[in-house]
């Protein structure tokens, strides 16, 4: 049985799944979608980066429905060029055509369309800590954010922290991963919250990250403001960060290590409240990961330097 079993025709790559379209699914979605804004978008020239993933027909459709001049990018999948060389994985992609093309802004998608990355008209990324901060801002000025609060991860920039707090908003850590800042979203009665890699959850009107759901929210805000998305990328500083994986024998042995806990307090105390450091195991592999935020990218990078020295002698 085995030896017949092993005969029959096995598809790899390219030639594993089909695919069904639901075209009313589709337009369903989209007419969703476009309840949860106020504003057309009328006047405003928009290049967005499909990564040849999920996003390619459906984006392009609703910003142009919307009143948008559209120029797509990585909208012409072929089953295997996802992500190749476009999304929000490559923003140095979008960034370039965004100049040529002299657009408002850039929006990328991630192959599954989960996250978003803007691009403003100087070229200038805008990750999910700065879309968390100009959305929270406004929805706390209209009334709208539960709590005053913004969820994120221990992974957001210090600068998103320091601008929360500047704006008057609270913020609640999590660890890294969505599910942790979901489950935080569901035990404080939350409605926003993401991650830096763009991944926004509006829980108003959906209970996960939706790329497309998280661009029209930010366009909306960016026209509702009078303001251009340049202008609002001054609501926070991004502080340099530097991070480095350290591979180790054995992660367990770190938590009650003092030799390492010592390094690690000593860059704290000379950062002070300029900066953070954060040493954590890896959930998955036996890595060390060293963190450091401060104003001097040189300064942050001797710490890191220390800390992961002091990682490698003491773990191996």
């Amino acid at each position: 049985m085995d030896a017949e079993r092993d005969e029959l025709p096995r598809p790899e790559g390219g030639e594993i799944g089909t695919v069904t379209d639901d075209t009313e699914a589709k337009q369903r979605y989209l007419a969703y979608l476009k309840t949860t804004i106020s504003h057309s978008f009328e006047g405003l020239k928009i290049v967005l980066d499909c990564a040849n993933g999920a996003a390619y027909e459906l984006a392009p459709q609703v910003f142009r429905e919307l009143g948008a001049q559209v120029v797509t990018v990585g909208a012409e999948p072929n089953g295997l060029n996802i992500n190749d060389g476009v999304g929000s994985t490559h923003p140095e992609f979008l960034r370039e055509r965004v100049l040529a093309e002299g657009a408002d802004f850039g929006l990328s998608f991630d192959g599954d369309a989960d996250r978003l990355i803007a691009i403003d008209s100087n070229g200038e990324e805008v990750d999910g800590d700065y879309i968390l901060c100009i959305c929270g801002e406004a929805m706390k000025r209209a009334g709208k954010l539960k709590g005053d609060t913004i969820v994120t991860t221990v992974m957001s920039n210090i600068g998103f922290f320091k601008a929360a707090e500047r704006l008057g908003l609270q913020t609640a850590k999590t660890a890294v991963g969505d599910r942790y800042v979901m489950e935080e979203m569901r035990r404080g009665g939350y409605n926003l919250g993401g991650e830096q890699s763009g991944h926004v959850i509006f829980l108003d009107y959906n209970t996960t990250g939706d790329g497309i759901l998280t661009a029209l929210q930010l366009v909306d805000t960016i026209i509702a403001s009078g303001r251009t998305l340049a202008e609002l990328k001054t609501i926070m500083r991004k502080y340099p960060q530097v991070l480095v994986n350290v591979r180790v024998a054995d992660k367990s042995l770190f938590k009650d290590n003092q030799a390492i806990a010592a390094v690690i307090r000593e860059a704290e105390e000379k950062l002070g409240d300029n900066g953070r450091v954060l040493v954590r195991p890896s959930g998955t592999e036996n890595l060390i990961r060293v963190m450091a935020e401060g104003p001097d990218k040189a300064e942050i990078e001797a710490y890191v330097s220390r800390i992961a020295d002091a990682v490698k002698s003491e773990l191996g």
